[in-house]
Order: structure tokens, then C-alpha cells, then sequence
């Protein structure tokens, strides 16, 4: 019980952001549907269109929808001469605006046309003009009908806004993501109650609204306002200015333990030099690499071979000094990005079987997989299959496996153990490797690039040589050794630790404490 109550108190920051992006998104989506229903509502060709739009968004996953986003407005960015924000708030509310619009607009155009044709003809015989109409007989009429798609758009935005953790934007979605992947059900549990608590209190209160405007009873309508808009006000306090604003540093994390890990340890080590920091988590490594290069995050760990293969679009596989040389100059020339240095180990894609079924097949490496993979299942993390570093194995080794389904990384290790796939896409400094007694497989073809874990920091953030100077002593400090015990208290199934707990525990093993 004393997990969640400490998750729960990750609620309020969180609670603040989520509650701003959906209200904007809502309020947005009021703005263009409004309009556009009354338009619709006058011309049966603009609501086929507008409702056929509205509806097709409705079809494409949400999460989907926010991840396309980021290449629309770095496209448009780079064509106006940048200045447009591509990851976080902006693509958020756009993704978002667009599914409230449905039940607004549908709503909207039924109600309308659906006013009894005496009250539009009494309106027209008393000289109202279309202004007068509309305002005084057509919106009383259909307030009660709006209502219900308003309602209905405010508890979609406000689950929906919970994807939007993986564009970089703070949300409860942060604690669904991170409890997921390492398990934490307790802060699974205090994500998913926290936002359906906000959906059901807001749906109660504009659904006081709705009864108010049914009945004619402007107290309630008022009383049901005030307390709407006296939550938004009490949960958007973490938000309001604060003293010691100017030093908040934010640091990024991808969707995976060892990540939680070691931003928690890069917090540890900025709050003991008197930073205020918050943590943005479980987003995607482009993503990530995109928020560095614009600000949005002021440092992260990312590994050398992602970098690589990923932003810099190099297939060759030099030394590992040679590429985080080549890595360091790339990063600082093109986007003003500094490389502190390698934290001292190496996070490797490597591909892995369980112990006794690589030996009772015979398998050491990637060549003697090749041979065998029609028969065997792969388990993928959930980017694995997508990268570059897939299509760099598929060319070195051709590789064809029995089937190939991509997991979240937690889940891709339980199908190993269920023996609903054979091989995975692990990681060098997993845990579970020893744990599980899996067999590494060798790649002597060299097919697979270095992955050294990489402390960087931005361009703005870089400037600050205190900040730099509080970094410093964590390059070349964690041994992998180290990094395996510590990603294996947060995954393990029994004693599970948090991330900060381990983090805190990496500390005093490696000396920072």
C-alpha cells in the first residue's frame, strides 16, 4: 500500500499538465466544431465533409495519430525556418483537438437540424435576422444536445491525453508507460485512477451543466461553472511561477529501465549542485534525440550505435573510440550538442536464446542461427524491427524466422520464458540475461555497431558549465557490471526495487554517495 501512495504523489505535476493539454485541446475543439456544425448544419455538402473527416480521424489510432505529427511539423518547421515546436505541447493538442471535434460536430449538426420547423418559422416571422436566430431560438434549443457530445469529447481528450507522454509531453500517461514497462502496477494503478477520477469529475460536472440548461435552472449551470473552473485552478497550481524556475533542468529518459535509472542518477547528481529537475520518460529515440535538438530536454543518455545508425545514417562499424570521436564532433557541428563522454559501459543489441535450447540446437552465433530461424519465433522489442540495426543483420545474416511479433521490453523477456518465442532482441546490460541463463549469440560478422552509453546535453544546457561540471563525474564511472545489478532490482519479479531506489543504490556502488 506504501507504493501507491508514493506514486501517488507523482499525481499533482502530472495531474497539472494533463488537465492543461485537454482543456486546451477541448476548448480548441469547441472553437472549430462550433461554427462548423452551424455551416453543416445550413449546407448538406459541408457536413458529408466535415463529418467524413471527423469520423476518419476517428479510425486512426490515437497513438498514431500523435506520432504523425512529429515528421508534419518538422516538415513545415524546416520550411518556414524553424521556430515551430515538434514534440511536447503542440503536436499533443493538435492530435487531441482532432478527436474532440466528432461528438462535438455530430452533436452539434443533429441538434440543429433537428429544431421543430415552428420555432425556426416564429423566429422568421417576428424579423429576426439569422444573427438573432441563431442566438436567441436555435442555441437554447440545441444546448442540451451539444452538451452531450462536449461531454462525450471531454472524456475521450482526457483518456487519449494520456498517449501523449510519448511525444514528450508530461502527462498521467508518464506513470502508465513507466509503471508498465518496470512492472510497478503500483504506479499503474495510480495513473489509471488518477485519470479516470479527472474524466468522471469532469463529465459530472458539464453534466450538471446539461441538466441546468435542460431545465432552465441558471444556479446550477453557475455553481456547476465555479466548481469546473475552480478545479482547473487548483490542479494547474504546479504549474504557476515558482522561485528557483530558472534552474529547472529537464532530462529526458526512453521507455525502458536502465533509462529510469540513469536519469534519476543524472537528477541525483544536478539536485546535490542545487538544480530543481523534472523528467520527461518513456519516449522514442528519435523522439528523443529530436527533444534534445530543440530544448525541449537539456540532457539524456542515448547509446553510440543508435546515434549512429539512427540520426548520423552510417552503416560502416568502426572502433568504439572512433565513433563516439566521430559521434562528439557530428552532434556538436550540426546541432550545437555536446558529448560529456561514455558513462563506462556498453548497452549492445544482442540476440539471445534460452541456455538449453541454444545448446541442445547447437547455436553460438548468428551464423549458426541462420539455419535454424525458419523453425524459431523472434521476439522483437517494440523498435527493434523498425531500425536500422534490423536491416544490418538481415543483410550481413539472412535471416528468416518462423514468425517475428515486437514487444514492450519487459514482455519480449516474458515470451522467452513462456517459450512463445525463441530468440529476442536483448540488451548487453539486461539483468535477465545472467538471471535467465540465456545464451548471447556472437555476431562475427560484426554486423551490429558499438553502443556506449552517451551522456549529452544541449546546446543551451551546455552552456552552463556548473551544470556541465556536476555531469563530469559520472563519465566513465559506471562499469556494466554495475548497470546489470541495478537494471535488475527494477525488473526482477520478486523484491522488485524503483527506479530511484536503484538509482540510489548505483550511487553507493560505484562511489557518488
Amino acid at each position: 500500500m506504501s507504493a501507491f501512495w508514493e506514486a501517488m504523489g507523482r499525481v499533482p505535476d502530472l495531474l497539472a499538465a494533463h488537465l492543461l493539454l485537454a482543456a486546451s485541446a477541448l476548448v480548441l475543439g469547441l472553437v472549430i466544431s462550433l461554427p462548423l456544425a452551424v455551416w453543416s448544419a445550413r449546407h448538406a455538402g459541408v457536413a458529408r465533409v466535415s463529418l467524413g473527416f471527423a469520423s476518419l480521424v476517428q479510425t486512426i489510432p490515437s497513438l498514431a495519430l500523435l506520432a504523425l505529427f512529429y515528421p508534419l511539423l518538422l516538415s513545415l518547421s524546416a520550411l518556414v525556418g524553424g521556430g515551430i515546436p515538434v514534440l511536447g505541447f503542440l503536436p499533443s493538442l493538435l492530435a487531441l483537438t482532432l478527436y474532440a471535434l466528432l461528438p462535438i460536430l455530430r452533436n452539434g449538426i443533429t441538434g440543429l437540424n433537428g429544431i421543430d420547423p415552428a420555432a425556426i418559422e416564429a423566429a422568421d416571422g417576428v424579423g429576426m435576422t439569422p444573427g438573432q436566430k441563431l442566438r436567441l431560438v436555435e442555441a437554447p434549443l440545441v444546448a442540451p444536445v451539444l452538451m452531450a457530445g462536449i461531454r462525450t469529447a471531454a472524456v475521450w481528450t482526457i483518456g487519449a491525453a494520456t498517449l501523449s507522454t510519448t511525444v514528450g509531453q508530461p502527462s498521467l500517461g508518464d506513470m502508465i508507460f513507466a509503471g508498465l514497462q518496470t512492472q510497478n502496477w503500483a504506479l499503474v494503478l495510480a495513473g489509471c485512477l488518477s485519470a479516470a477520477g479527472l474524466a468522471l469529475a469532469v463529465d459530472a460536472l458539464l453534466g450538471m451543466i446539461e441538466h441546468g440548461i435542460r431545465h432552465r435552472r441558471r444556479m446550477q449551470i453557475w455553481m456547476a461553472a465555479a466548481v469546473l473552473a475552480l478545479g482547473v485552478a487548483i490542479a494547474l497550481a504546479p504549474l504557476w511561477p515558482r522561485a528557483g524556475d530558472d534552474t529547472v533542468i529537464t532530462i529526458g529518459a526512453k521507455g525502458f529501465s536502465e533509462q529510469f535509472i540513469l536519469a534519476r542518477l543524472i537528477g541525483h547528481q544536478l539536485e546535490r549542485d542545487g538544480y530543481t529537475v523534472r523528467y520527461r520518460e518513456g519516449l522514442g529515440s528519435a523522439v528523443v534525440f529530436g527533444a534534445l535538438k530543440n530544448g525541449t530536454i537539456d540532457v539524456y543518455v542515448d547509446y553510440s550505435g543508435t546515434v549512429w545508425a539512427n540520426e548520423m545514417r552510417r552503416r560502416d562499424v568502426p572502433t568504439r573510440p572512433a565513433m563516439l570521436a566521430e559521434i562528439g564532433a557530428w552532434a556538436q557541428q550540426t546541432f550545437g550538442i555536446t558529448l560529456l563522454g561514455s558513462l563506462g559501459f556498453e548497452n549492445a543489441y544482442a540476440f539471445a536464446m534460452r541456455g538449453d535450447d541454444a545448446r541442445r540446437r547447437g547455436i553460438v552465433s548468428l551464423d549458426d542461427l541462420v539455419g535454424a530461424a525458419p523453425a524459431l519465433n523472434f521476439s522483437a522489442d517494440l523498435e527493434f524491427l523498425e531500425r536500422p540495426e534490423w536491416a544490418a543483420v538481415k543483410r550481413a545474416y539472412p535471416l528468416k524466422f518462423k514468425s517475428a511479433h515486437a514487444y514492450a521490453p519487459t514482455f519480449m523477456y516474458r515470451a522467452l520464458d513462456s517459450r512463445q518465442g525463441d530468440v529476442i532482441s536483448a540488451f548487453s546490460s539486461d539483468g535477465r540475461i545472467a538471471a535467465q541463463k540465456l545464451t548471447v549469440l556472437t555476431d562475427p560478422r560484426r554486423a551490429i555497431p558499438s553502443y556506449d552509453a552517451m551522456l549529452l546535453v544541449s546546446r543551451t544546457a551546455a552552456r552552463d558549465q556548473r551544470l556541465v561540471h556536476a555531469l563530469k563525474p559520472l563519465i566513465g564511472r559506471v562499469p556494466v557490471a554495475a548497470m546489470r545489478e541495478a537494471n535488475y532490482m527494477v525488473d526482477r519479479d520478486d523484491n522488485k526495487t524503483s527506479p530511484e531506489q536503484a538509482a540510489r543504490w548505483l550511487e553507493q556502488r560505484i562511489g557518488l554517495r
